[in-house]
Protein backbone atom coordinates (compact mmCIF):
# COMPACT_ATOMS: atom_id res chain seq x y z
CA UNK A 1 0.00 0.00 0.00
CA UNK A 2 0.92 3.64 -1.19
CA UNK A 3 1.49 5.82 1.21
CA UNK A 4 1.03 9.83 0.84
CA UNK A 5 3.00 11.96 3.46
CA UNK A 6 1.99 15.85 3.09
CA UNK A 7 3.66 18.86 5.13
CA UNK A 8 0.81 21.40 5.91
CA UNK A 9 1.82 24.84 5.79
CA UNK A 10 2.97 25.91 2.33
CA UNK A 11 0.99 22.79 0.85
CA UNK A 12 -2.04 22.80 1.57
CA UNK A 13 -2.70 25.65 3.42
CA UNK A 14 -1.06 28.96 3.67
CA UNK A 15 1.63 29.79 6.19
CA UNK A 16 -0.20 30.58 9.70
CA UNK A 17 2.92 32.76 10.97
CA UNK A 18 3.05 34.97 7.89
CA UNK A 19 -0.92 35.53 8.24
CA UNK A 20 -0.50 36.30 11.72
CA UNK A 21 2.06 38.60 11.25
CA UNK A 22 0.30 40.25 8.10
CA UNK A 23 -3.21 40.72 9.85
CA UNK A 24 -1.12 41.65 13.62
CA UNK A 25 1.29 44.23 12.25
CA UNK A 26 4.29 42.43 13.36
CA UNK A 27 6.10 41.87 11.01
CA UNK A 28 9.18 39.89 12.94
CA UNK A 29 6.58 36.68 13.14
CA UNK A 30 6.62 36.38 9.40
CA UNK A 31 10.06 34.60 9.89
CA UNK A 32 9.84 30.74 8.92
CA UNK A 33 10.94 27.33 8.56
CA UNK A 34 12.05 28.87 5.03
CA UNK A 35 14.26 31.04 6.37
CA UNK A 36 15.22 29.83 9.77
CA UNK A 37 16.53 26.10 9.33
CA UNK A 38 16.86 25.06 13.20
CA UNK A 39 12.95 24.65 14.31
CA UNK A 40 13.62 25.51 17.97
CA UNK A 41 15.79 28.53 17.57
CA UNK A 42 12.43 29.99 15.77
CA UNK A 43 10.29 28.91 18.33
CA UNK A 44 12.19 30.56 20.70
CA UNK A 45 12.04 33.31 18.72
CA UNK A 46 8.40 33.92 17.82
CA UNK A 47 7.49 33.24 21.28
CA UNK A 48 9.93 35.93 22.56
CA UNK A 49 8.00 38.44 20.26
CA UNK A 50 4.43 37.08 21.42
CA UNK A 51 5.65 37.79 25.07
CA UNK A 52 6.94 41.52 23.68
CA UNK A 53 3.93 42.60 21.73
CA UNK A 54 1.45 41.02 24.67
CA UNK A 55 -0.07 38.59 21.87
CA UNK A 56 -2.07 35.31 23.37
CA UNK A 57 -3.18 32.32 21.84
CA UNK A 58 -6.47 33.52 21.59
CA UNK A 59 -5.02 36.24 19.50
CA UNK A 60 -3.48 34.25 17.20
CA UNK A 61 -6.57 31.54 16.86
CA UNK A 62 -9.13 34.39 15.72
CA UNK A 63 -6.49 34.80 13.01
CA UNK A 64 -6.42 31.50 11.96
CA UNK A 65 -10.13 30.78 12.45
CA UNK A 66 -10.83 33.85 9.62
CA UNK A 67 -8.50 31.98 7.31
CA UNK A 68 -8.89 28.71 4.41
CA UNK A 69 -7.44 26.22 2.55
CA UNK A 70 -5.15 27.20 -0.89
CA UNK A 71 -7.16 27.51 -3.69
CA UNK A 72 -7.70 23.84 -4.97
CA UNK A 73 -5.88 22.43 -2.30
CA UNK A 74 -9.31 20.96 -0.86
CA UNK A 75 -10.26 19.45 -4.05
CA UNK A 76 -6.63 17.84 -4.59
CA UNK A 77 -6.28 16.06 -1.32
CA UNK A 78 -9.95 14.27 -1.80
CA UNK A 79 -8.45 13.15 -5.09
CA UNK A 80 -5.30 12.08 -3.90
CA UNK A 81 -7.43 9.94 -0.94
CA UNK A 82 -9.29 8.22 -3.37
CA UNK A 83 -6.22 6.42 -4.50
CA UNK A 84 -3.63 6.25 -1.08
CA UNK A 85 -3.50 6.67 1.93
CA UNK A 86 -2.56 10.61 3.10
CA UNK A 87 -0.96 11.44 6.69
CA UNK A 88 -0.57 15.05 6.72
CA UNK A 89 3.17 15.66 9.08
CA UNK A 90 3.45 18.77 10.19
CA UNK A 91 5.28 21.13 12.69
CA UNK A 92 2.26 23.73 13.65
CA UNK A 93 0.28 23.13 16.31
CA UNK A 94 -2.94 21.37 17.15
CA UNK A 95 -4.15 24.18 19.09
CA UNK A 96 -3.61 25.91 15.65
CA UNK A 97 -4.40 23.71 12.93
CA UNK A 98 -7.95 22.34 14.17
CA UNK A 99 -9.95 24.88 11.92
CA UNK A 100 -8.17 24.17 9.08
CA UNK A 101 -8.96 20.30 8.92
CA UNK A 102 -12.07 21.19 9.35
CA UNK A 103 -12.25 22.74 6.06
CA UNK A 104 -9.72 19.89 4.57
CA UNK A 105 -12.19 17.05 5.29
CA UNK A 106 -10.42 16.25 8.70
CA UNK A 107 -7.51 14.50 7.26
CA UNK A 108 -5.25 12.20 9.74
CA UNK A 109 -2.52 15.21 11.24
CA UNK A 110 0.39 14.85 13.18
CA UNK A 111 1.76 18.04 14.69
CA UNK A 112 2.59 19.16 17.97
CA UNK A 113 1.12 21.32 21.50
CA UNK A 114 1.60 24.65 22.61
CA UNK A 115 1.77 25.14 26.53
CA UNK A 116 -0.57 28.75 28.17
CA UNK A 117 -0.29 29.75 31.14
CA UNK A 118 -3.52 30.79 33.07
CA UNK A 119 -3.10 34.39 31.08
CA UNK A 120 -3.50 33.00 28.34
CA UNK A 121 0.00 33.68 26.74
CA UNK A 122 1.62 30.78 25.57
CA UNK A 123 4.60 30.18 27.30
CA UNK A 124 6.17 26.87 25.49
CA UNK A 125 5.52 24.70 22.66
CA UNK A 126 6.06 20.80 23.49
CA UNK A 127 7.19 18.55 20.61
CA UNK A 128 5.45 15.50 19.75
CA UNK A 129 8.70 13.91 19.08
CA UNK A 130 12.11 15.03 17.89
CA UNK A 131 12.20 15.10 13.86
CA UNK A 132 8.86 13.97 13.98
CA UNK A 133 8.35 13.87 10.30
CA UNK A 134 11.76 11.81 9.34
CA UNK A 135 10.60 9.25 12.43
CA UNK A 136 6.73 8.95 11.07
CA UNK A 137 8.01 8.44 7.96
CA UNK A 138 10.57 5.54 8.98
CA UNK A 139 7.80 3.75 10.94
CA UNK A 140 5.47 4.17 8.11
CA UNK A 141 8.23 2.26 6.07
CA UNK A 142 8.82 -0.02 8.87
CA UNK A 143 5.12 -1.09 8.45
CA UNK A 144 6.00 -1.94 4.56
CA UNK A 145 4.08 1.14 3.28
CA UNK A 146 5.91 2.61 0.36
CA UNK A 147 5.82 6.08 1.36
CA UNK A 148 6.04 9.57 -0.99
CA UNK A 149 6.41 12.68 0.74
CA UNK A 150 5.68 16.17 -0.44
CA UNK A 151 6.66 19.67 1.77
CA UNK A 152 7.87 23.13 0.35
CA UNK A 153 10.78 24.04 3.34
CA UNK A 154 14.10 22.84 4.86
CA UNK A 155 12.05 21.51 7.94
CA UNK A 156 10.66 18.87 5.42
CA UNK A 157 14.10 18.02 3.82
CA UNK A 158 14.82 14.99 6.45
CA UNK A 159 11.11 13.93 5.50
CA UNK A 160 11.83 14.04 1.92
CA UNK A 161 15.17 11.92 2.22
CA UNK A 162 13.39 9.24 4.53
CA UNK A 163 10.80 8.81 1.83
CA UNK A 164 10.93 6.19 -0.78
CA UNK A 165 10.20 9.60 -3.21
CA UNK A 166 10.30 12.88 -1.89
CA UNK A 167 8.93 15.67 -4.02
CA UNK A 168 9.08 19.64 -3.23
CA UNK A 169 5.82 21.33 -4.17
CA UNK A 170 6.52 25.41 -4.55
CA UNK A 171 9.92 25.50 -2.31
CA UNK A 172 12.09 28.88 -2.57
CA UNK A 173 14.59 28.50 -5.36
CA UNK A 174 17.51 28.84 -2.82
CA UNK A 175 16.26 25.71 -1.02
CA UNK A 176 15.41 23.47 -4.07
CA UNK A 177 19.07 24.49 -5.06
CA UNK A 178 20.56 23.11 -2.03
CA UNK A 179 18.35 19.76 -2.20
CA UNK A 180 18.40 18.71 -6.17
CA UNK A 181 17.92 15.50 -5.38
CA UNK A 182 14.25 16.35 -4.79
CA UNK A 183 11.74 16.65 -7.66
CA UNK A 184 10.36 20.40 -7.93
CA UNK A 185 6.26 20.79 -8.32
CA UNK A 186 4.72 23.82 -8.96
CA UNK A 187 0.83 23.41 -9.07
CA UNK A 188 -1.62 20.18 -7.34
CA UNK A 189 -1.65 18.98 -11.22
CA UNK A 190 2.24 18.79 -11.55
CA UNK A 191 2.22 17.52 -7.78
CA UNK A 192 -0.52 14.87 -8.45
CA UNK A 193 1.69 13.62 -11.45
CA UNK A 194 4.81 13.25 -9.65
CA UNK A 195 3.10 11.00 -6.49
CA UNK A 196 1.39 8.97 -9.33
CA UNK A 197 4.64 8.55 -11.20
CA UNK A 198 6.69 7.59 -8.28
CA UNK A 199 3.91 5.49 -6.57
CA UNK A 200 4.21 3.59 -10.66
CA UNK A 201 7.73 2.58 -10.11
CA UNK A 202 7.64 1.87 -6.19
CA UNK A 203 6.34 -1.79 -5.10
CA UNK A 204 2.40 -1.99 -4.35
Amino acid sequence: MHLVCLDLEGVLVPEIWIEVSRRTGVAALSRTTRDEPDYDKLMRYRLEILGRERLKLADLQAVIASMGPLAGAREFLDRLRERYQVLILSDTFYEFALPLMRQLGWPALLCHRLETGADGFVSNYRLRMPDQKRAAVQAMRALNFSVIAAGDSYNDTAMLAAADAGIFFHPPEAIAQQFPQFRVTRSYCELGDAIDSAAAALPA
